[in-house]
Order: structure tokens, then sequence, then C-alpha cells
């Protein structure tokens, strides 16, 4: 069996990371023979082959910007509107690859951004071969936006981000090709799978998760971590990370608040320090009683280090689906405290192995650090996340699906 995973990048963001690691673990099946192709590769490995180039991106983004000028904010929000859209436009035509042709699976994952366009999609829905789309996020069945957040637009028609009927197009081109096409979707959380299943009912949609590589994201000895790392081996730690620490969706606004409210807590200063990992975090105004350490952007095995120095991750995010943080974090014992949105209460068992705070209540999650940090979790946490997020289960679970597709 030959599966072709498809992704923008090999492992720039988190659908690319989950891209790249089922492609490992789908690696150690026998009789499964997997490559990956992606626009932005990122190694040396031989089984990741790169198309097109970065042109297709670029050219969207020109075509969307007048689309967004006319909405209401000020420019920092709306250069962000910039990259929370994708028009489907532009992209990179890979049907007429010996890759995709040899392959009998075309396994799609995150695809923006100038990877794929619509026109490009149809062509791999309308090819004969045996079609998988991952959801990382909502774009492959909302109109433009990658997260529908409070909208209440079912179909598009008055979108928040663009002005136009460039979203409700959009929108009803997905809904066209899925309906003659019906292509299988693989939701990483139960959550994305229901929301999927309401919008594109002629579609099936599996839920399977996104797997951790145990050989990397293990529990460790928490005091060599922290050595390693130069953190302070006596106070209790708290950790934050983002891609891009100033993102709103990531909610650090809420995090400040909740770290200001500890002090009502009990906490005193000097109790308490901050890691933060991700660029930008040197413009989070943080209160003056707790101390931080700001790592800056770190790859994969400086972050397991990371995750076993500190005693709790927060992840404030407002919109998510399967953090693979929240995943990599238990693995490596590490208790996570988040607000109940999208997947995550799926991967925190309340009280049981971190804590799931009401969601945008900054008192709460507060509390959920108190908690986390006044209970021993670190074991259970491992414990959900070895049973739910394992290498050879994933891969067996979508070897399954491959093999019920091929009958």
């Amino acid at each position: 069996m030959k599966v072709l995973i498809v992704s923008t990048s090999e492992r720039g963001g988190g659908g690319a990371i989950a891209a790249r690691r089922l492609m490992d673990a789908l690696h150690q099946r026998k009789g499964v023979e997997v490559k990956m192709m992606v626009r932005d590769k990122q190694s040396n490995d031989a089984r990741v082959i790169k198309v097109g180039d970065k042109k297709p991106k670029f050219i969207e983004r020109v075509f969307i910007l007048p689309q967004i000028l006319f909405r209401k904010g000020s420019w920092r929000r709306l250069r962000s509107r910039l990259w929370q859209v994708d028009t489907g436009d532009w992209g990179i035509d890979i049907t007429r690859t010996k890759e995709f042709q040899e392959a009998d699976i075309i396994h799609l994952h995150w695809v923006c951004q100038g990877m794929l366009s619509l026109r490009d999609i149809l062509h791999i829905l309308r090819s004969g071969k045996r079609i998988v789309w991952t959801l990382h996020d909502e774009w492959p069945y909302l109109g433009v936006c990658h997260y529908r957040g409070d909208c209440t637009e079912e179909e598009c028609f008055h979108c928040p981000l663009m002005w136009g009927d460039t979203p409700h197009y959009v929108f009803a081109c997905k809904q066209l090709m899925y309906y003659k096409t019906r292509p299988t979707f693989v939701g990483c959380s139960q959550w994305i799978t229901n929301r999927a299943r309401k919008t594109i009912p002629p579609a099936y949609t599996a839920h399977i998760n996104n797997c951790v590589p145990a050989k990397l994201f293990h529990p460790r000895n928490m005091q060599r971590a922290r050595s390693m790392l130069s953190l302070p081996k006596k106070k209790r730690l708290l950790l934050f990370c983002s891609q891009k620490v100033t993102d709103e969706r990531k909610g650090i606004a809420y995090l400040v608040e909740a770290i200001s409210l500890l002090p009502r807590l009990g906490f005193r200063e000097g109790d308490l320090h901050l890691v933060i990992v991700g660029k930008g975090a040197e413009q989070i105004p943080l209160p003056r009683y707790i101390s931080v350490t700001r790592l800056g952007s770190v790859g994969e095995r400086e972050m397991a280090v990371v995750y076993n120095a500190v005693d709790v991750f927060l992840t404030p995010s407002l919109q998510d689906n399967l953090p693979n943080t929240i995943a990599e974090a238990m693995s490596c014992g590490t208790p996570c405290v988040g607000f109940d949105v999208g997947g995550i209460p799926e991967m925190i068992d309340h009280q049981e192995n971190g804590y799931v705070a009401r969601y945008c209540d900054a008192g709460d999650l507060a509390e959920g650090v108190a908690y986390v940090l006044d209970h021993d979790l670190r074991d259970a946490a491992y414990k959900k996340a070895r049973a739910a997020y394992s290498e050879s289960l994933v891969a067996r679970q979508h070897e399954a699906l491959y093999k019920a597709l091929l009958m």
C-alpha cells in the first residue's frame, strides 16, 4: 500500500508536525510505503518531496488584502487578519507528479497558504485515488476562516473577516465538491469530527487522534531538566508556549490576568516562576511578583526537556482543535490547565490529570493552577497520554481506514 501525505510544510505549524509524525508512525507498519509531499521542506529526509514555491502564497495575500481593509480594527489586527483567512485561489498542481500517480492513498493535511487551491483540490478528488483529509482546523468545511469562533454565519454570507461574496462562494464550492466526490475526513478530536459531520453530512468522517513520539516525549528527572535549561530549582514552574506568543487566539491576555490573581490564592513573591516559549515573549507585560524566563523558539528535543522541567503547562487558547502541546506535555507527565473549548476537554480529564477551566474565565484558570500545584497528577497525565496518543495505535487506526477505502 502506497500512501502520500500532503502538507504545506514539513514541520512548520501543528498540522505539519502531526502529519510528519504520522508518516514516521506509518513507516513502522509492514506493507505500508509512505511519503510526504510539501512546499516547505525543512530536512534532508528522502521520504519528503518538495514541490512548487511560495509565489502562490504571496499572490493570494495580495488579492485578500483589499477584501479585509474595510473591516474595523487596528493595524495590528489587520495584519493578523491577513493570515486568518485563505481563499484557495492559488496553489500547486501535484496531480502530475510521479509520487501522486503511484500512490494508492492521498492523505491531505493542512494545505493552505498557497499549497493547494480549490481547483487543485477538485482535481485531486476527481483523480480516482482514495482521498483522506485530516481536519487540523475548520477551513476544509467552512468558508475562508480556520475557526468559526463565535460567528453564527452558517453559510458565510456576512463574514466578519472579509467583505464581499468570496467567503460564501468558497463555502459553496467546497460543499459542491464534497457532495459530488465524497472524500473521507479524519477529525483529530471528537469536537471537530462532530462539527464536520453537521456541516458536510454526505461525507464520511472518522475520529483518530494525532500521535506523539514516545522516544522523544516521555517523563524525565525534573531537576536534571531544570539544570539543563538553567531554570530555578526550588520554585514552582509554570509554562506557556505558542509559535507566536502575541497571537490573541492563544489567550495570553487571560494568562497574564490569571497570574495576577494567584497571590489571592496564597502564592507569595518568589514562589512561582513563569517559562515562556515562542516569539514575541518580551512584549508581554507581567506582574512584578513573578519571575520569568523567555526561551524564544525551541526545537522538539529541547521542548521535551522544557515540559519535564515545569510543574504545570497552561494553555488558555480561545480556539483550538487537538493541540499537540497538550499531548506532548502529558506524555512527559506534566499536567495541563486549559479552557473548556474545542478538543481540550477531551484531552484533559478535569481534576484527574489536569484542570479544565470555564471558558474565558481568568479566575478559574488561576484556580486551576492552584489545584494542579496542590495535587500530584503527573502519573495520571502520563497514563492518559500513553493510552490516547500512542504511535502504534494511531498508525494501526489509519492503516485500517486506508484498507477499508481500498476494498
